[in-house]
């Protein structure tokens, strides 16, 4: 649920400044925390009555709806050339298609709660691997310690005192290579498509126009159309693309826009905490006190990693 610097569909080129608008940004921050941290609860719901596969494609329906919408609006087109869509193709799998899938067949066995959780551990995981694909990324003792730190927050999560007890070790491998996804993708995506001269807004549109594609070809090779449609979890899914993607997705953009995206990426780190607060208050998802312990710690370990070296 995350784009710039952690969620989910990054844009890979750079854009002009926006002007303000009328409603201050970090009110729309505020609005974007909520919105991705309720998104594990629509994704709980949504699975009770339909397959996981089936509330991906709906998501992903939905949520480029949304966009093309907000193209047709700015009168923007889709970018043009078949190498940028090609590597748009591996960025809409490793950013939106296999993450979206993995999440939402997790929380058939795990809370929403740990979902949101594992989430938080894409900082960890960008670091880790920038350090390796990316040279200008360079390591220093304070990203290193975050990693550290960051990894011991996980263990709390999962209790790894009790061997893990309690914990469906498919669901919660399943969650965090989710969150292994969305970094895996950022640097494809730096490195193929950076300076393509597109918008955010039309690279992203179309990255979410192929993520559905793809879900609508895989999707009826794995289920069968129901055969009833309850109202709850459809209209769950509706709100999960409309708003969890489509509607997220351009705010982030604009915040980015306003603020810039090391701002913007800060969503992060109120993601699992709203996620936590609304699986146990409206799922009514128990809480063990190594989740929420172990969280902050991840948070905190996540903090370190991005922060900047001193010149």
């Amino acid at each position: 649920m995350t784009t710039v610097a952690t969620p989910r569909t990054a844009s890979p080129t750079g854009a002009p400044a926006r002007p303000r608008t009328a409603l201050d940004w970090r009110i729309r921050f505020g609005v974007l925390s909520l919105i991705w941290g309720f998104s594990f609860l629509l994704i709980k719901v949504g699975t009770d009555g339909y397959a996981p596969f089936q509330v991906t494609f709906g998501r992903l329906l939905f949520g480029t709806a949304v966009l093309v919408a907000a193209m047709a609006v700015k009168r923007e087109r889709l970018p043009r050339g078949a190498r940028i869509w090609g590597h748009l193709t591996v960025a809409a799998l490793l950013l939106n298609a296999l993450p979206f899938s993995l999440f939402a067949y997790s929380e058939l066995t795990i809370p929403s709660t740990l979902a949101g959780i594992c989430n938080a551990t894409s900082p960890l995981w960008g670091m880790a691997l920038s350090l390796v694909a990316l040279s200008e990324d360079r390591p220093t003792r304070r990203r290193v310690a975050g990693l550290g730190i960051g990894f011991l927050g996980v263990l709390t999560v999962l209790g790894v005192w009790q061997g893990f007890h309690g914990l469906d070790a498919t669901g919660t491998a399943m969650a965090l290579l989710a969150s292994l996804s969305y970094p895996v993708g950022w640097i494809y995506v730096r490195r193929t498509l950076a300076g393509t001269g597109a918008s955010h807004l039309s690279m992203t549109g179309a990255q979410l126009l192929l993520a559905t594609v793809q879900l609508a070809v895989v999707t009826p090779l794995f289920t069968t159309l129901p055969s009833r449609f309850p109202v709850v979890p459809l209209l769950a899914i509706v709100a999960l693309g409309a708003l969890g993607t489509g509607f997220a997705i351009f705010l982030q953009y604009g915040i980015v826009a306003e603020v810039g995206p090391t701002t913007a990426q800060m969503v992060t780190y109120f993601i699992p905490v709203i996620a936590t607060a609304a699986g146990v208050a409206i799922l009514g998802e128990s809480l063990a006190w190594s989740t929420p312990v172990g969280a902050v710690i991840v948070l905190a370990g996540a903090a370190l990693t991005q922060a900047k070296p001193r010149r």
